[in-house]
């Protein structure tokens, strides 16, 4: 028996993606009618463990929820301890372990990144000493971006506000690029009603169109021997068989084959010498995804950028207030960038010249403190680092409710902390900074990042749906 169009999916939809699947239309369709799957990718490098929970199969890192809880209210997720992030994406693990396999230190492009899933999971997998480059066309969501890349914690990003024309100003600089293109949104049919309220076949076309666009304004930016990993949230063939067929004829590429399990359920699908993966809500516990990845085979490896000498280094007298800050401080290149003492990885200096000198930069490194005359105010950046050295600070674990009302912006006064600044925590995860003076206490969370949530809502919304351990 077929079942049910769910969602009051639009008729030509229903007959293009049935030219596709054939006789599996309605097993697709079934699937539509279900509640999503649920996903959290655990940050690794704050010790965030769980039991019991079944493991996204692709992804080291990703699990299954049972349900949905409300993430706002639990203060490991504002801490930066795990991301909530569907589990068709987190494919993006396997085509990034080939495309720098070989490559030290790469220099990373996500081109269309915000709100953050694939670039925080991106600075998860960087090897030591790599440098990923978060881009974002819309200024609004790419502070979003920013916050949740400072939140990971990693410190290894920097995050811009460009258009992607403008990386053809940086010819050849990067080893990866990811382009996780804006699309037509079928994929997220079950999890976002306005996706299928806003399709038709000519938004499709058009998706299409500026795709290629895309890829075209970006193709320069890729060094030659450098890895596409180009992906979709639609089962269109216009915005995914179809442009790898159009970037074959338009340059010179070869196949990135991505290994697959067959008990996956991803279907792979040959483009000529190139090869796709498509994932089917009816054939894997995930939303609808279609990647590919590419290496580029031709062009100048020693193209010349311009604009060197232009990365504000921190000198040693600025630096002296932060000495011992960091576990590792000669791990990074310190910066001294909008009055703020700024680390990046070592060994990226040129690559950070050309970022600096040629895009709008939002967000860099680890954000450690801010210059103020002879002072150095610690930076929320630096909280949620994984490299601040432990001890530097004075520091207290808050309670759950305690921490709840930390992030609403509330006074909270840790009785343990001394006069100055000091750290607060909740579940062994830093959160951010309280400055006490006397019997008060300034709270340094970031008001843009402030809980909005009632309290008493978040306090009853508390329950054991991720068993940490």
């Amino acid at each position: 028996m077929t079942a049910p169009r769910p969602l009051n999916l639009p008729d030509a939809f229903t007959r293009r993606v049935g030219q596709t699947l054939g006789p599996d239309l309605p097993a697709f369709l079934a699937a539509l009618g279900t509640p999503a799957p649920v996903s959290i990718r655990l940050n690794a490098a704050k010790g965030v463990t769980v039991t019991g929970l079944e493991r996204v199969p692709w992804s080291e890192a990703g699990y299954y929820l049972p349900a949905r809880p409300l993430f706002a209210a639990d203060p490991r997720w504002h801490a930066g301890g795990y991301y909530v992030q569907e589990a068709s994406s987190m494919f993006l693990e396997k085509a990034f372990a080939r495309a720098v396999a070989g490559v030290d230190e790469p220099v990373v492009l996500d081109l269309a990144a915000a709100p953050g899933g694939k670039s925080t999971h991106l600075a998860a997998l960087l090897p030591e000493g790599g440098l990923l480059v978060a881009n974002e066309v819309i200024r609004a969501r790419a502070h979003i971006l920013a916050e949740n890349l400072a939140k990971w914690g990693t410190g290894n990003a920097v995050v811009t506000h460009n258009d992607p024309a403008d990386f053809g100003r940086l010819p050849g600089l990067f080893d990866v690029m990811l382009v996780d293109a804006p699309c037509s949104g079928e994929g997220l049919f079950r999890k976002e009603p306005d996706a299928v309220r806003e399709w038709s076949e000519a938004n499709v076309q058009l998706c299409s169109e500026r795709q290629q666009r895309i890829l075209a304004d970006a193709w320069a930016t890729l060094k030659p021997g450098g890895v596409l990993i180009y992906s979709t949230c639609t089962y269109e063939a216009a915005e995914n068989e179809d442009n790898l067929r159009w970037l074959l004829a338009r340059e010179d590429v070869e196949n990135v084959p991505i290994p697959l399990d067959p008990a996956w359920g991803v279907e792979e699908i040959a483009v000529g010498p190139l090869t796709g993966y498509r994932f089917w809500p009816h054939r894997v516990a995930g939303e609808g995804l279609f990647m590919a990845a590419v290496r580029k085979t031709s062009g100048d490896a020693s193209s010349r950028r311009g604009r060197k000498g232009g990365l504000p280094l921190a000198t040693r007298k600025e630096l002296g207030p932060v000495a011992g800050w960091l576990r590792n401080p000669d791990a990074v290149d310190w910066l001294k960038w909008n009055d703020k003492l700024v680390a990046i990885p070592a060994g990226n200096r040129e690559a950070a010249e050309q970022i600096f000198g040629h895009l709008k930069v939002v967000y860099a490194g680890t954000e450690a403190a801010e210059l103020v005359r002879t002072q150095a105010n610690p930076l929320p950046g630096l909280a949620l680092s994984i490299h601040r050295a432990p001890g530097a600070f004075p520091a207290q674990e808050l309670d759950p409710e305690t921490a709840l009302r930390y992030l609403r912006r509330e006074d909270v006064v840790p009785e343990a902390l001394p006069n100055g600044w000091g750290l607060v925590s909740c579940a062994g995860l830093p959160l951010g900074w309280v400055k006490r003076i006397g019997n008060r206490a300034n709270n340094y969370w970031p008001k843009e990042w402030r809980l909005r949530m009632d309290l008493a809502d978040a306090l009853r919304a508390e329950a054991p749906v991720i068993p940490f351990s």
